[in-house]
Formats: C-alpha cells, sequence, structure tokens
C-alpha cells in the first residue's frame, strides 16, 4: 500500500469506498495513476470536470482570477458573480441567481425559497414539497428529507418533515397526492442520476408542470447532474419543454471547483430578501471566474457534439453481448449489465477505462468534449466487459 493510501486510511473519515488507484495528473479525458498507468476517464469526477482535466482556458481564467482576488465577502460587489448570474440568466430567461458551494446546497436553497413562497402566498400549512422515488437531492439533514431512497434515511432520522414521494412516470398519483396535501412544490430530476440513471416521461413532465402552474404549486427542477449541457441542452428541463420556477446547478458548472446556483424565475424572483439566506464562499470569484469559463463554451455546437458522441455510445452498446438495456440521455449514460456492475467497472479498469456506478448498473458521465477517438476506444473496452 502506497503512503497515500495508509495516511488516507489512518486520517480521512471513512465515508468512501475508493478503488485502488491514485490519481495524480491528467489532461482532458487521460488521467494517469502513481505509477504513471494511463485510463481514460469516463466518470469527469462524477460530471464536474466538463471540459476534462487540466482545461487549459478553464486553468488560465482560474489562476488570474486567482492572482489578482481570490475571495472577498459577499459584503462587496464583485464582478465574475455579477457576471455569471448575468450569463445564467440571458442563457436560460431565469431573473436571480443564488451562489453557494454545492448542489446540496443550492437544493437547500431552492426548498427554502419554496416554502417562503407558499408560506407568503397560501400560508404557513402548505409546506409539503413532494419528490420523487428513486431521487437524490443532497447529504445535508434536509436534502436527504428531499431523496426519495429510503437506504439513505435509516440512520439520520429524525430528517426535516415535509416532503412526500410519488411514484415516477405515475401522473394520477402525483395528481392525487397535490389534492390530497397542502403543498409548496414540487421538485425533480428529469434524469435520475443515484437513482439509476433514469430519464423521466415526457407526458409525466409536461402533467408536473401544467399541475404547478395551475395551483400555484413551485416547480424545481435539480439540475445538479443532468445539467450544464451534460443531457445534450443547457438544462435538462429544456428537453422537456416546460420552465421551472426554481433551477439548482452545480459539478459541471464550476468545471472543477465547488460552486452551486439556484435560479429564480420570474414567480420566484423576489422572495428572498436581505438575511434571507447567505453564503460565506457563495459566489467565490476564482470559481465564479472558472464556470464563467466553462458556461461560455456549451454553446450549439457543443451540444450538437454532445448528442452526436451518446447516439454514437447508445447505438454501439444497445443489444451488446452482456447488455440488458441502456438508459439516460445524453452523455449520462446508464448500463444495466448481466455480470455484477462492480465486476464490470474493475475489469475496465484494469484495461485503462475509468466508469462509474449508479445502483446496480454501470455509469457514464464523460467530458462533454472528449474526442471521438478516445470515446470509441474506451467503449471497445466497456463492450468486451460486459461479456459474459
Amino acid at each position: 500500500m502506497s503512503d497515500i493510501k495508509a495516511l488516507d486510511k489512518e486520517y480521512i473519515a471513512n465515508t468512501y469506498a475508493r478503488f485502488p488507484l491514485e490519481i495524480v495528473k491528467g489532461k482532458g479525458s487521460l488521467v494517469y495513476d502513481e505509477n504513471g498507468g494511463e485510463y481514460i476517464d469516463l466518470g469527469s469526477g462524477i460530471a464536474v470536470t466538463a471540459f476534462g482535466i487540466a482545461d487549459d482556458e478553464w486553468a488560465n481564467a482560474v489562476s488570474l482570477q486567482a492572482g489578482t482576488l481570490q475571495h472577498t465577502s459577499n459584503l462587496y460587489y464583485s464582478s465574475p458573480c455579477v457576471k455569471l448570474a448575468q450569463m445564467l440568466c440571458e442563457k436560460t430567461g431565469m431573473k436571480k441567481v443564488f451562489f453557494s458551494n454545492s448542489g446540496a446546497e443550492a437544493n437547500e436553497c431552492a426548498i427554502k425559497t419554496a416554502r417562503k413562497y407558499a408560506f407568503e402566498k397560501k400560508g404557513s400549512e402548505y409546506f409539503n414539497i413532494i419528490t420523487l422515488k428513486n431521487s437524490f437531492h443532497g447529504r445535508t439533514v434536509t436534502t436527504l428529507a428531499a431523496t426519495g431512497q429510503e437506504v439513505f434515511h435509516k440512520d439520520f432520522l429524525p430528517l426535516t418533515e415535509g416532503f412526500l414521494y410519488a411514484d415516477v412516470n405515475d401522473c394520477d398519483g402525483i395528481k392525487n397526492m397535490v389534492a390530497e396535501n397542502k403543498v409548496a412544490a414540487i421538485m425533480i430530476e428529469c434524469v435520475q442520476g443515484e437513482g439509476g440513471v433514469a430519464a423521466l416521461n415526457k407526458e409525466f413532465v409536461k402533467t408536473v408542470a401544467d399541475i404547478c402552474e395551475k395551483e400555484d404549486i413551485i416547480l424545481i427542477c435539480d439540475e445538479v447532474q443532468c445539467g450544464n449541457g451534460r443531457c445534450g441542452e443547457l438544462y435538462c428541463y429544456m428537453n422537456y419543454g416546460i420552465t421551472p420556477d426554481i433551477v439548482s446547478t452545480a459539478k459541471g458548472l464550476g468545471g472543477g471547483l465547488p460552486l452551486g446556483a439556484t435560479l429564480m424565475g420570474e414567480k420566484t424572483k423576489a422572495v428572498l430578501g436581505a438575511s434571507d439566506h447567505g453564503s460565506t464562499f457563495g459566489g467565490n470569484p476564482v470559481c465564479c471566474a472558472g464556470a464563467l469559463s466553462i458556461l461560455s463554451r456549451i454553446d450549439e455546437k457543443l451540444l450538437e457534439g454532445v448528442k452526436a458522441k451518446s447516439e454514437y455510445i447508445f447505438n454501439e452498446l444497445e443489444g451488446a453481448p452482456g447488455v440488458k438495456s441502456v438508459s439516460g440521455m445524453g452523455l449520462m449514460i446508464g448500463i444495466e449489465t448481466e455480470k455484477n456492475a462492480a465486476d464490470v467497472i474493475n475489469e475496465c479498469m484494469s484495461n485503462g477505462v475509468l466508469v462509474l456506478k449508479a445502483k446496480t448498473k454501470v455509469r457514464l458521465l464523460p467530458a462533454l468534449n472528449i474526442p471521438d477517438e478516445l470515446l470509441k476506444k474506451a467503449v471497445a473496452v466497456l463492450k468486451k466487459a460486459c461479456e459474459v
């Protein structure tokens, strides 16, 4: 065992079942271990390094800002923060942005905003938030409560109250739940990541949006993993033709630095006032400079490339030996395999390809701009690993 692995075992909290691999450097979609071994990265730090490792434009933007002003409190104005908020609003049609450090925090802000809106419009009894079974919204006590998977709840009870869990793609079920409860918001991931990389049915999403509009319920789209170009549009909800009241995002937005954002639409833009919410590091100039570099390059050309790469992966894997099914959207893909997913993952790693897991599926989250030749090489390794 290397010194790093031994020291990790001694000093780091035991919250991660790490692979036996120390990554020391990388470039683009290639990473290298402590022994110089090369791997094609199809995980991108769990959908974080949107343009790969050590992307030059991102690194230059971050370095320049770090050497100019690495932090100032939110008591003062900061150009990168304001410019990023402006770009997010202009690209989405949303009206206001609150910056935080992570997806869980972005979702916490969304939940607070929705409950405050409902309290002011309807009364204090309208606090319930409907999420979906198999959803995942974070690991704080409140976002765990929002997560529709009991496996994440059991050791941390009691959780924050006021969350209801609807069946995925059950239009009648969610209509009945709204009719029977005083509901502040419905929060969905258009593609459930940790729940098994499953895209929601378009009819169901449209039904949810219609209910929210009719009943003056806040519609929250959690775009932490499926957003920022990952699913073929800037944000995944754009594939469904709906307009959320709140969008939460993180992961790929910062390109490798911690940054969460909660975007508020016309209905919710004025809900939060001074001291209603805050974050010491939210909107950090260095993180925002990196995000400006990322967001400015998620354009139609890149998104067309994401769709083309996605189509290639689906075509190669659907019906391949050992593959039961392929799910997801864009470059957020789940593969149900006849073998145990862990065995497929380990075999890929042994042959120089890094992939992830989501429930019982192999999960792919490559960089949005992964070169086609690397993608083809990696998919060939993956197909071989899937064979029984």
